[in-house]
């Protein structure tokens, strides 16, 4: 069963009911998203072996933290075996305090700086977001460092998905202010873990986000797959480390998709502008970046992949940076 609007494919092994979870698998696969577009049209070798590597070093990391994860086991080369929880219908309103076993609906965000492509720049100058709000007082150049974290709550089963108020994240999740308030304080904790371990590497974990169910027994598991290129913002030497890279190319040569704007135009998706692939040359550098990152990140070495200081040049040299 693919999620086509996701890089990784999901098997149902025992699917899950009211009272227990069941089990699932994702494989992590060579696609990339962006744009809320969904898959594009490439394909970049050893991207999905890569990520799912760093997913299973970040959970085994998590949980000797003391994070409570859905991590079954891993299988090898680029799939892992997780805790599968029921997914709620947002058209049938919020799940009840009483209810467990479900993904929660709601994603929390923490940013740690502000580099470019951060959707902060973009919501201040729009007044979607006050300088208070992000604890910040005076307006801030790419790439700035916050004092503290900033943390967010969005949605997270729609095509697009929005910012939300932490009460009105609370109603729909469901949640009791106990659970709402460890969901809030396992996301700090995790994004402590991600950021340290970034740190000792020499990389920047700008911003993240963090998913979680709540399990059969009413505990709050971390959920998807934390501080990989596709959850997390991650930086080396002012470079980014993954699919902003991607949307930085199609922005600047004025390819992006403008999908926001045909979802609210009621455009079907049959009728959206198909992308256009990417440079034949950005293929390799990618696949370099992905794997260099991964062996970076975990200490492993399995593709004698270039440092990253060179696979990050390299990508520099191809954007112009």
């Amino acid at each position: 069963m693919p999620v086509l609007h996701s890089t990784k494919n999901l098997q149902i092994v025992e699917p899950p009911t009211t009272t227990r979870e069941g089990i699932g698998r994702f494989e992590y696969t060579d696609t990339y998203t962006v744009f809320h577009y969904g898959r594009m049209p490439d394909l970049i070798p050893g991207k999905g072996e890569a990520i799912c590597r760093m997913a299973v070093f970040n959970f085994r990391m998590l949980e000797e933290a003391g994070v409570p994860t859905h991590f079954r086991r891993f299988i090898p080369p680029n799939a892992i075996e997780f805790d599968l929880a029921r997914v709620p219908d947002p058209a049938a309103g919020p799940p009840a305090p009483v209810e467990r076993s479900y993904l929660v609906p709601v994603q929390i965000l923490f940013r740690n700086e502000l580099p470019q492509g951060s959707s902060v720049h973009r919501r201040l100058a729009a007044g979607e977001l006050t300088l208070d709000g992000v604890g910040l007082r005076v307006i801030p150049v790419a790439g700035e460092k916050l004092e503290r974290p900033f943390i967010e709550y969005a949605t997270m089963l729609h095509d697009v998905n929005r910012f939300i108020s932490r009460d009105e994240a609370q109603r729909l999740a469901g949640l009791t202010d106990g659970h709402f308030q460890a969901m809030h304080d396992t996301a700090v904790k995790v994004n402590e873990v991600l950021t340290g371990h970034a740190a000792k590497v020499g990389l920047s974990h700008c911003d993240g986000k963090a998913e979680f169910l709540m399990s059969s027994d009413a505990r709050i598991v971390l959920a998807d797959s934390p501080g990989t290129p596709d959850e997390s913002r991650l930086m080396y030497d002012g470079v980014h480390c993954g699919k902003q890279v991607l949307r930085n190319w199609y922005v600047a040569n004025g390819l992006d998709i403008p999908t926001r704007q045909l979802i609210a135009d009621g455009v079907p998706r049959s009728r959206w502008p198909r992308p256009a692939p990417l440079p034949p040359e950005f293929l390799p550098a990618m696949s370099d970046l992905y794997r260099s990152l991964s062996e970076t990140w975990t200490g492993e070495r399995r593709w004698n992949a270039p440092d990253l200081r060179a696979a990050t040049q390299a990508i520099a040299d191809l954007i112009g940076q």
